[in-house]
């Protein structure tokens, strides 16, 4: 992935809004003004008109906070409770996460937040071991398999795994109930789930499936899920063995579909 991709749950108009920013690129977020336009609005008032900056970079991001009294915090949904304060002021803190949540202060019972999926964290092909860095073999799909996104990938690929021959992939209610009981995904939404899937297939496995004319929203959700699901497969990247990471399956779901 080169770039980074920012996802707002709702901005100040109520509706969600994601944006992609190519290695260089900058945005502005905060309250904002006819006079101080900025590409990601939050309508709080303890968010100051220019909040902060989001910076890509080739191979990170980096968060600038403008405010001269808030620090900002910036949390690795995806770890053991990891996380960096930026105080006020700094600019061009360095974000050594691969998935984030910044979370700014707010007067409200709950603080503003929003999420940020930074450029791949590259990793050598495991099989490779020696010689020089040029030398070395890179993995073609850098994933974490500690990710709630290959968490997601693995929920999608389960019915094939288990050699069942679905005639559909799991829709994205059907991967919510199935991690319901993870004991560290408690709080995935059906909302998070189709981020996760939209990132995997436009940056992670970068398979922009195109759509067919006149497909509806529903429609193209459903092939992008196809498209992740038969490419993950197809080059082993989702394997037996990633069952392990799913919670144990209940009733006769689990009785009739072996592992």
């Amino acid at each position: 992935m080169s770039g980074i991709v920012v996802h707002s749950p709702a901005e100040s108009d109520g509706g969600p809004v994601t944006l992609r920013l190519g290695p260089g690129e900058r945005v502005l977020f905060g309250c904002g003004s006819t006079a101080k336009p900025v590409g990601l609005r939050f309508a709080d008032e303890a968010v100051s008109r220019l909040a902060g900056e989001i910076h890509a970079t080739d191979d990170h991001w980096q968060l600038s906070n403008l405010s001269t009294t808030h620090g900002y915090l910036v949390e690795n949904p995806e770890g053991a409770g990891e996380y960096l304060r930026v105080p006020p002021r700094r600019v061009g803190a360095p974000i050594p996460f691969e998935f984030s949540r910044v979370v700014l202060p707010s007067r409200r019972d709950t603080p503003v937040s929003f999420l940020v999926f930074a450029p791949d964290h590259v990793y050598l092909d495991p099989h490779t071991s020696g010689g020089s860095w040029d030398s070395r073999t890179l993995t073609a799909y850098s994933l974490d398999e500690t990710a709630t996104y290959f968490l997601v990938l693995v929920a999608l690929c389960e019915p094939w795994l288990r050699d069942r021959s679905p005639v559909a992939v799991p829709t994205t209610p059907e991967v919510v109930e199935r991690l319901r009981g993870h004991s560290g995904r408690t709080g995935l939404t059906a909302r998070a789930v189709s981020s996760h899937i939209d990132y995997l297939a436009d940056e992670k496995l970068r398979i922009g499936a195109p759509a067919a004319p006149g497909a509806d929203r529903a429609q193209r959700r459903n092939g992008k899920r196809e498209a992740v699901v038969a490419l993950a497969l197809k080059f082993g990247i989702v394997r037996e063995e990633h069952l392990a990471l799913l919670p144990p399956r209940s009733g006769t779901a689990a009785a009739d579909g072996g592992v």
